[in-house]
């Protein structure tokens, strides 16, 4: 499609050139010298729908890099005397040309930045914003966590969990040990650590202060040792992503995945408290972390997630598993069994068809459906009782991010469809409907 309108484009400067009286390679040069790629992209892109940013360079030299006009993918660029760079990260920019992070520009929604073959640039508005939805998931798991911005987020998104986390443990902060899996939870962790220390510290002045009397050097050590606990617990032996993995590959991976450092916690009497920053399929948790955890005798085991329960698909890029590989619509289906409630789910099937003959721009998203009898807690329950390896005795609770949280950290990035199925544009709409009829007449409707 763009071939053609750059032909286009093409035809309309030669016909230009032609009216001035050129000839010849005058007509070529003119034509090289005039091509506008602002005027391609707003003839090409009006009416794609998703999230990207589409980079191209023509035959003659004319380069260009646009965002969708939602802003679901991220796009930075950097420019002096002799380059113009474009990323999906603001560090990389950084860390090549040895940047500080107000040197990096970020590409508005819908615009594009584009460079003539004689290195003229120029920010083109192609077209309108159409939205706030930059992806919140991005800043979670997928990008740096050396970018300023998003370290700060991920800080913000485990110290915000403290008092959720505080409940779980009968606010014993004394006996809890405090750890991360995977790698990319270590800044969430951080975060975590740093609410409760300061937890722990308002515990001291409160102590403190209700003594009535000049402490003794004896109270105040005990008073002033009390301390957030933190351990590496779990070290990743296999340098490979099982979110990432396909099929059986995955599970075999995920066995094999993790190992524990023995000791780092006292048998049957501190609870240990481990943060992810997502939880998809559950796989690793089931297959390995939880098994090897349960080898160390905690008292109690708290499996964190630094992000809301993920319900719904990507369809903007990030390669995320179907819907009923999710833990979150596995364990809400079961319930739905339970609670003798499938004629709900009939429903829903009968409900995305339905939706699935409107114009795009109408259909809404009926898959949401399926979650509202529930609570977060009861989804929770389900999970961990599906997820639990068989012959574990060890107590587990699950806590995750609210979508509340997620905002107050993380509030520059709106978009947030995996978590409430407010998918930004009218194709993500469509497809999840697509998806819950998929997986409704493919394996729901045999099980049924």
């Amino acid at each position: 499609l763009m071939g053609h309108r750059l032909d286009r484009e093409v035809e309309r400067n030669f016909i230009d050139a032609q009216k001035k009286g050129l000839k010849g390679r005058d007509i070529t040069d003119y034509i090289d010298d005039n091509v506008k790629m602002a005027n391609v992209l707003k003839t090409t892109m009006t009416d794609f729908d998703g999230g990207y940013v589409m980079c191209g360079l023509t035959g003659s030299g004319e380069m260009f890099a646009m965002r969708d006009p939602w802003g679901i993918r991220p796009a930075f660029w950097y420019k002096d005397d002799e380059v113009i760079a474009v990323a999906s990260e603001r560090p990389v920019l950084q860390t090549t040309f040895g940047l500080d992070c107000d040197d990096i520009h970020e590409l508005e929604p819908g615009q594009a930045i584009v460079v003539t073959k004689n290195g003229v640039d120029s920010l083109e508005q192609i077209i309108e914003q159409r939205g706030d939805s930059k992806c919140s998931f991005e800043r979670i798991y997928f990008s740096r966590g050396s970018d300023r911005d998003i370290y700060n987020e991920r800080k913000k998104l485990g110290e915000q969990l403290t008092e959720s986390i505080l409940k779980t443990v009968d606010y014993d902060t004394e006996h809890t040990v405090f750890s991360f899996i995977p790698n990319t939870a270590e800044v969430a962790f951080y975060g975590m650590l740093g609410g409760f220390k300061r937890y722990i510290n308002d515990q001291k002045i409160e102590r403190l202060y209700n003594l009535g009397h000049t402490p003794t050097k004896d109270e105040l050590q005990e008073i002033l040792h009390q301390y957030v606990r933190s351990e590496k617990v779990a070290w990743k032996d296999i340098k490979l992503r099982t979110f990432i993995t396909e099929g059986n590959t995955r599970k075999d991976l995920a066995s094999h995945v993790y190992d524990v450092t023995y000791g780092s916690i006292e048998p049957y009497v501190d609870n240990l408290v481990i943060i992810d920053d997502s939880i998809v399929r559950g796989t690793t948790l089931k297959e390995s972390i939880l098994k090897i955890l349960d080898s160390l005798h905690p008292k109690k085991i708290v499996v964190v997630s630094s992000s809301p329960q993920i319900r719904y698909p990507d369809y903007y890029g990030i390669d995320m598993p179907s819907l009923e590989e999710f833990c979150v619509f596995g364990a809400t289906m079961q319930l739905m069994k339970e609670r003798d409630m499938l004629h709900v789910v009939d429903d829903i099937y009968e409900n995305c068809l339905a939706e699935l003959k409107k114009p795009r721009a109408a259909m809404r998203n009926c898959v949401r459906d399926i979650y509202t009898p529930f609570t977060v807690n009861e989804i929770n329950q389900k999970i961990i009782e599906m997820l639990r390896p068989e012959g574990m005795t060890t107590p587990v609770e699950l806590v995750f991010q609210s979508i509340e949280g997620l905002h107050e950290a993380i509030p520059g990035h709106k978009g947030d469809w995996y978590f409430t199925g407010n998918y930004p544009t009218p194709g993500g709409t469509e497809l999840v409907n697509r998806a819950f009829v998929s997986f409704y007449e493919n394996k729901y409707k045999k099980r049924k």
